[in-house]
């Protein structure tokens, strides 16, 4: 009897044996649907063996094999092993979550619908004109499909809401009908030639790009250091170009999903007849099954997305490109908690393909990776507008400076003259809400969540408090809940306070204030980078929506608020990502020919973080940092694990550290520390502690943790824990 070794969406770290059955012909990848206790689940054929150790009348056979998609390569259930291994996290969840959520459901998934809308011959014949006057979405309808050809589904929701009706119609009438083809994107203004012209390539540009290209079929590792507006982008549009006249594919990573319209639009700019494909977590579950299965096909040349993409089976996969590769949201921070940088590096090594990891800062680790050899470093010293320079950027010290709410008089002098000039201004303060607080000025109450250690934020025009941590929302009190007082004042700034204040002081000015409450509704975002685009705003208040990847022609002061705070945080790369998110929205500045300015608001204008600012120094700025962490034994200069643990008491969690520690195994080279809270003890109801574990080796740590992840199981079950094996959080 043929035995099959399914992986399941259960939290054990095992495979489960199932027999073939009547299923017939089952092969490694296949899914599957199995009776699991009382449920029914699916699962992925991991493995095949010949024999079992359950006996024979205890192992059922599988219910159905599904046939409605592809078996999974063995390309990519040897990544997820190996990401399973290394993180030390269930096989079966690791596969199974790698799955559009259509494929995880037990039910078969349904025909695909159609990818797009054409007219037939007898709607191209309609005329516009000729419906009537009152039948505007129809005659929008007709025309929108007139001029592209073919509508994706979701670009004719857009028209309208009746829309779709009217598709209906249109349908019902012969007038249109459905077409497989991949809806065209708007093609770009053509030259005589019939093609956009390329921009010329700066030297340093044309060295990297040739530099890769010439290393295009083996795995390498490429740190791609440019300075913001260097022309990043570019490099990797050439080499992309070169994959695809080669028929391959390219998985292109990005950090936020706030990144993808822009990047998707100038990348179908530059390829409009080349099939590309978003893969993030705001698309609708068909809509990425669609995406995922037109790059499991190789049918998408280009792959774009959010760490979720990285998991995409690609069967011609040539480069795989990770732009901001310093940026902390390429780590998960929940279930399997991967780092889809490092785990691109693992793929593209397993694939015998190039990875490039482009960033104007890039994390340490790869920074000393590329300095002791192991990248390779690609450097663009200069922006790629030749008219364009670094903009200056100057400490402004505000210890003794009178503020209007929170402003500096040079900054709104500077605010000034940039709207006399009708130059764009962007305000940065990575707070949003109206205050951080509220407080009582009687008796010092302040408005905190009762489910997180953290404040809850003063949202003045909804009038809610609200967490940022835990989604928690209440009413804001017209009374001190403890004293009875009515003098309540919120304190300190957010983004809503900063837009009151300038709205007041500069009252002729189109202001647009952009962070998650502004651009939660869908479409949002792109919408408001339209306007920014089109010089229909004259100052942005932004959040790091705006630090990083965008390009505004006529913007030329870059004003930080609030910038210390990161200064008092124990955790040792606070420092680190507070120069790099600075260094990126310092970038936003001067990107053309008009001169950027940069003037941050701090109380320590002498501090080596500033003065590095300020000469544009990440070098030198990353050696000293470098040094720090040598001295103190920090990544990169050891390996690290944190075992996470979360019980309704802190006692009860902390106990459970303790316990971890005293069956950890001894005949390891490693550290272990004594428990302590984490730096938010306290998050949605749950208290939260951890234990480090840290080694020079990390081959040493990895199977001191393969030993000890077994002793764990089962030591509390009051507590819900977690391996985070190279933590970014603490």
């Amino acid at each position: 009897m043929k035995i099959l070794r399914v992986a399941l969406d259960v939290p054990l770290d095992t495979l489960f044996d199932y027999s073939a059955g009547n299923a017939g012909e089952v092969g490694i990848g296949d899914r599957v649907l199995v009776s699991f206790g009382r449920r029914k689940m699916v699962g992925v054929v991991a493995g095949i063996a010949d024999h079992s150790t359950l006996a024979p009348e205890r192992i059922k056979p599988v219910i159905q094999v599904f046939r409605d998609a592809p078996p999974l390569s063995d390309e990519i259930l040897q990544l997820l092993q190996f990401c399973a291994d290394y993180y030390h996290h269930p096989l079966g969840e690791v596969i199974l979550n790698a799955l559009p959520v259509p494929l995880r459901q037990t039910k078969p998934v349904a025909p695909a619908k159609a990818a797009g809308y054409r007219l037939t011959e007898a709607g191209l014949a309609i005329e516009a004109d000729s419906l009537p006057s009152r039948a505007i979405v129809k005659r929008k309808l007709l025309n929108s499909l007139k001029q592209a050809g073919t509508l994706a589904r979701s670009d004719i929701a857009e028209l309208s809401p009746s829309a779709p009706q009217a598709l209906k119609e249109f349908l019902a009438l012969g007038w249109a009908e459905e077409s497989d083809e991949i809806p065209d994107a708007p093609q770009p203004a053509q030259t005589a030639a019939g093609s956009p012209p390329l921009p010329t390539l700066t030297p340093d540009q044309e060295q990297a790009v040739n530099a890769v290209l010439a290393k295009l079929e083996q795995f390498q590792v490429w740190l791609l250091h440019g300075i913001t507006g260097s022309g990043k982008t570019e490099v990797y549009l050439r080499i992309i170009a070169q994959v695809l006249q080669r028929g391959g594919q390219a998985l292109v990573l990005v950090p936020e999903i706030n990144l993808t319209p822009q990047l998707e639009s100038r990348f179908r700019a530059r390829f409009p007849n080349t099939v590309m494909v978003s893969l993030h977590s705001r698309l609708a579950a068909g809509e990425r099954l669609r995406n995922w299965s037109l790059a499991q096909s190789g049918r998408a040349g280009i792959v774009l997305g959010t760490r979720l993409s990285l998991f995409t089976p690609l069967p011609k996969l040539m480069l795989i490109v990770a732009d901001e590769e310093h940026d902390s949201s390429f780590k998960q921070q929940d279930g399997l908690r991967y780092s889809a940088r490092d785990m691109a590096i693992a793929r593209g090594k397993q694939a015998g393909v190039p990875v490039v990891l482009g960033s104007a800062t890039p994390a340490l680790e790869s920074w000393h990776n590329a300095s002791t050899g192991r990248y390779q470093m690609l450097e663009l010293p200069a922006r790629a507008v030749a008219e364009a320079a670094l903009p200056t950027i100057r400490c402004h010290d505000i210890t003794r400076a009178n503020l209007v709410d929170g402003l500096s008089e040079p900054l709104i002098a500077a605010l000034r003259v940039r709207l006399e000039r009708g130059e764009q201004s962007l305000v940065f303060i990575n707070r949003r809400g109206f205050a951080p607080v509220m407080r009582c000025g009687q008796c010092g109450w302040i408005s905190t969540c009762h489910r997180c250690s953290s404040r809850l934020v003063v949202h003045l025009r909804e009038k809610r408090l609200r967490c940022h941590h835990c989604g928690h929302e209440s009413r804001m009190p017209h009374t001190c809940p403890d004293c009875g007082n009515a003098d309540l004042a919120p304190i300190g700034l957010g983004t809503q306070r900063i837009e009151e204040t300038l709205t007041g002081l500069f009252p002729a000015a189109r202001i647009l204030r952009v962070d998650r409450d502004s651009a939660k509704r869908k479409h949002a975002l792109p919408e408001m980078l339209d306007r920014i685009h089109a010089e229909e705003v004259d100052i942005i208040i932004g959040t790091q929506l705006m630090a990083k990847g965008h390009d505004f022609k006529k913007l030329t002061l870059v004003g930080v608020v609030n910038a210390d705070g990161a200064l008092y945080s124990a955790d040792f790369r606070a420092s680190e990502r507070l120069f790099a998110q600075l260094m990126q929205v310092a970038g936003r500045a001067g990107r053309d020919a008009l001169p950027g300015e940069v003037l941050i608001q701090t109380q320590f204008p002498t501090h080596p973080l500033f003065q590095s600012l300020m000469r544009h120094d990440y070098n030198g700025f990353a050696a000293s940092l470098l040094t720090e962490r040598k001295q103190a034994e920090f990544p990169p200069f050891c390996h690290q694990v944190l075992l996470r643990a979360e019980a309704a008491q802190m006692e009860t969690a902390l106990a459970f550290l303790r316990k971890a520690k005293a069956v950890a195994p001894t005949r390891f080279d490693v550290t272990l520390f004594d428990p302590v809270p984490a730096q938010m003890a306290r998050l949605a109801g749950n208290e939260r502690a951890h234990l480090l574990v840290q080694a020079a080796s990390r081959g040493a740590l990895q199977a001191f943790v393969a030993d000890w992840n077994k002793a764990l199981t089962g030591l509390d079950s009051r507590v819900r824990w977690a391996l985070d094996v190279d933590p970014q959080e603490f």
